[in-house]
């Protein structure tokens, strides 16, 4: 019970140039199918790749698979002078530059958002985690929104946009909420809120089923999970890691306590909405408002809260070392705080901007590829 995979998604690009691809490399890609098989898949944009875990026991077992994928990835992307980066936003990008991937699902998504869609130009990190009663996923989705600012803070890697600082930590949000059916799920309290709400937008022609709902978690379509989908993709393997287990340990803990978050309301997610702002702003740096005392909280008081009542899950899940790991995290920051300290590093010695996130990449690439 309680099983856990992870999807990345990468940036693919230019290990001369520092610049995001434009277009897929037909011969990296066939590459990367063979030796994956159906465990690398494209994105939305050829820019993007994107590689998925079977389901694990433990997320130690996820980890070892994502490291082999990492690794695969990187030796193709090397051999055809391209270079992969798991972050939310790509320092050297620009979203008009970018081609579109070819298939009938994205066709249907970017008649539908335009050039909000064309905008998409994001990677996050996706985590599922299997619930023994699937009829219990929207309640556990209301109970677990409480802690999605937290776990976006630890994970925050896209503080460039466009070739620029944008003084964001997270801001990958910030452009991925343009799109419709993303941000906090509303306030479904039981699985029949739920099908009522995606068959009225179904039998409307809004969308064409639920995998059409972006929501920062949500109910598996396709699998008996709950995934979260705020994080940012994580630079660091142990990053991702870490985070993914909080998420396993705190599914568990929720739902062997079901009374746990019971009375999340409407200002309770209003302030949750604005603790998501403050993770996107500030990342671990922010504070918070408490959404049921309504008190002021870091993210260590926080965090030192969570992993107080999911101790018990830690240990009946094993993931004690990857847990360990967060504390890390908050001493060391980010990949979006090492990234800015990386390029203001430079700019302080003189360099110019574009130069300075010609650092950048090359930071987050070897990161990324250090597994």
């Amino acid at each position: 019970m309680y099983s856990i995979g992870i999807e990345e998604e990468f940036f693919v690009f230019d290990l001369k140039t520092r610049r995001a691809a434009n277009r897929a490399d037909k011969t990296f890609l066939a590459e990367a199918k063979r030796c994956l098989g159906d465990r690398v898949m494209t994105e939305m944009l050829q820019s993007q790749i994107e590689v998925a875990t079977p389901p694990c026991e433990a997320v130690s077992q996820a980890r070892q698979h994502l490291a082999g994928y990492r690794t695969t990835l990187g030796k193709t992307a090397a051999s055809r002078s391209l270079g992969i980066a798991a972050v939310g936003t790509f320092p050297l990008a620009r979203w008009s530059e970018q081609t579109l991937t070819p298939k009938a699902r994205y066709d249907v998504i970017l008649d539908d958002l335009q050039m909000i869609g064309r905008r998409n130009m994001l990677c996050g990190m996706h985590v599922h985690v299997e619930v023994p009663d699937v009829s219990t996923r929207v309640d556990l989705m209301m109970r677990l929104s409480p802690y999605l600012p937290l776990l976006l803070a630890l994970s925050t890697s896209s503080p460039f946009w466009q070739e620029h600082m944008t003084g964001l930590r997270g801001y990958r949000l910030a452009a991925y909420d343009e799109l419709p059916r993303t941000g906090l799920p509303p306030l479904l309290r039981t699985q029949e809120d739920y099908r009522e709400f995606v068959d009225a937008l179904v039998g409307a022609r809004v969308i064409p089923d639920e995998s059409y709902i972006w929501w920062a978690i949500r109910p598996a379509r396709n699998f008996p999970t709950i995934e979260l989908r705020v994080a940012d993709s994580c630079t660091s393997i142990d990053d991702a890691a870490a985070i993914a287990a909080l998420f396993q340990c705190l599914v568990r803990a929720l739902d062997r306590d079901r009374a746990l978050n019971a009375g999340f309301d409407r200002v309770g997610r209003a302030i949750t909405i604005e603790n998501k702002w403050h993770a996107q702003r500030y990342g671990i740096a922010a504070t918070f408002v408490d959404p049921f005392r309504r008190m002021p909280i870091t993210t260590k008081e926080w965090l030192d809260e969570v992993l107080d009542f999911v101790a018990e899950d830690v240990g009946a899940l094993r993931c004690q070392n990857e847990i360990e790991r967060l504390s890390r995290i908050l001493d060391n920051g980010t990949s979006a705080d090492r990234q800015i300290v990386v390029y203001e590093a430079a700019r302080n010695a003189g360099q110019k901007r574009l130069t300075a996130l010609k650092q950048v990449v090359d930071w987050v690439g070897r990161q990324t590829l250090s597994v």
